[in-house]
Formats: structure tokens, sequence, C-alpha cells
């Protein structure tokens, strides 16, 4: 699949200067839960979007580590909207985001034992047999982690991408927050990722607490991830770029600065190369 190129998530905040400025993006990820609507503004808008732009479609509700049945009705509803809007791919991240029927709102982080592989490996096959297209799964950051673990999160990953024969979405971001937090060299996590897997990056911002780092989509990118982000171009040329802003969301110009930067980096990444 050819890369993409480089790409904003789409908000709200930015409909209409997208629509009036069309800035310099190659292309845009749409949150799938935003438009599981029959109707409204939001898909007036996306069908615009769709007019202009490749698109992507991301989610937060998978759930795909849950022990709870896979949700079937939200399976159907972006089934729909993926006929609809017809997306380069449709990603998820590996977690679980409640239990009892209670979603915690937060992207929870999975034991890494041979059981819990075996149960995601059966539930992505499963979710790509229904939706009938490969997905991806994304890379969470994490901020505890459990003793009955048997493997490392780039050990698990690796493998479960391997044998679902699903795509990976590569959150650069996530990978530093969470080498931060408990304390590995997150050049292992790119080194242990199957290069053929490698489909989007993501970028973005996060907040410092001086022992531990959080995840928070709020700033723009810190220098240590765009250090690790040019590793990553290197071990993996040409993937689709992105960068993700959810709160503090700056005017659309500014944004587009900083993917230019994302552009500059690859660029001279990839002059090095040559």
């Amino acid at each position: 699949m050819p890369s993409l190129g480089f790409g904003l998530g789409l908000r709200t905040e930015h409909y209409e200067a997208v629509l009036r400025d069309r800035p310099r993006v190659d292309w845009l990820e749409v949150l799938s839960e935003n438009y599981l609507i029959p109707g409204g503004k939001p898909l007036y808008y996306l069908d615009r979007m769709r007019e202009r732009y490749p698109l992507a479609m991301h989610g937060v509700s998978l759930s795909i580590g849950s022990m709870a049945p896979l949700d079937l009705r939200y399976l159907g509803e972006l089934k729909r909207l993926a006929a609809r809007i017809e997306p380069c791919w449709i990603s998820d991240h590996l977690c679980w985001t409640g239990v009892d029927g209670v979603n915690l709102h937060d992207l929870m982080p999975l034991p890494f034992t041979e059981e819990a592989l075996r149960h995601v490996v059966a539930r992505v096959a499963q979710v790509q047999d229904f939706l009938g297209q490969r997905i991806l799964i994304e890379n969470v950051s994490s901020y505890v982690s459990y003793r009955s673990s048997e493997m490392s999160e780039w050990e698990f990953l690796a493998t479960l991408v391997r044998e679902a024969d699903c795509d990976l979405l590569l959150d650069i971001n996530n990978v530093y927050v969470s080498s931060v937090n408990h304390d590995f060299d997150p050049r292992a996590f790119l080194a242990a990722m199957p290069r053929e897997r490698v489909r989007q990056f993501h970028l973005a911002g996060h907040q410092n607490h001086g022992t531990y780092l959080v995840d928070t989509h709020d700033a723009p990118v810190a220098v240590p991830v765009w250090e690790l982000y040019k590793e990553a171009v290197e071990r993996f040329p040409d993937v689709a770029t992105m960068i993700e802003r959810d709160a503090n969301i700056p005017p659309l110009a500014e944004l587009v600065t900083e993917l230019d930067e994302a552009r500059r980096l690859a660029g001279a990444v990839h002059s090095r190369a040559a």
C-alpha cells in the first residue's frame, strides 16, 4: 500500500478552515465514533472532506482486549460508515475500555501474557472477518504494568500483528511516554516491529510530570519524540504520518506548520539514506 503522506486528525474546530483554505495536508484521519450517526452536520462535513482528501478511520471503542463479547452493533456501524466514506484503513487500540458494560472512556493496557495474546489474535481475526478488511492496531501509552506479564509490550505487539494478519499504527509519542514510565529503551520497541506491518505513524504532545509522562494530545510534539520519529522514519520509510491534537487546539495553520516539520525531518532522513 503506498504511503498517504502527511496528514492531520480532523477536528470540528477546523471544518470550515480545511474546506476554505485547502491547507497543505495530504490526508485526514477521522474519529470513527463522531460519525456513527444517521445524519446531521458531522456527516455533512465528512462527505465534503471525502470529496477533497483521502480519509482514514480511527476508533477508541473496539475494546479488542476485553473479555466481553465484541459489540456487533458497534462493528455494524463501523462497517456502514466505511461503506460510505471508503477509508484507506480502519484503526483502533491494543487495549480494553470497560467492564460489566461500563465504558471507562480510557485506553487500559493489557497483561502481556500468552493467554492474552491468543485471546486478542482471535478477536482481531473476528473483527477483520466482520469488516471484510485488515485493520490497524495501535500501541497505547501506559502508566501501570502487570506482574503476570510474560513478555515485553513490543514482543506481544509484534507477534500479534503477524499472527492475526493485521497491520500496525505505530504511535511514536506513546512509545516514548511508555519508555519513560516503564524505563525501557524506545529504540528496542522500534527495532522489534515488523517492517512490513507498519502502515501509519501518530505524533502528538504529552505532559511531563517529572517522574512520569502523560499522553495528553494537548501540546506540540516534544523534542525527544521528534528524535524518535526520525529513527522510525529511517527504519520504516514511506509510512503515512499524522499529528493528533485533542485539547488546547490551536488554529489550523499552526498544526500545518507542525506537520511541515514532520515533512522536513522525514525528507532529511530520506536524503541521507539516498
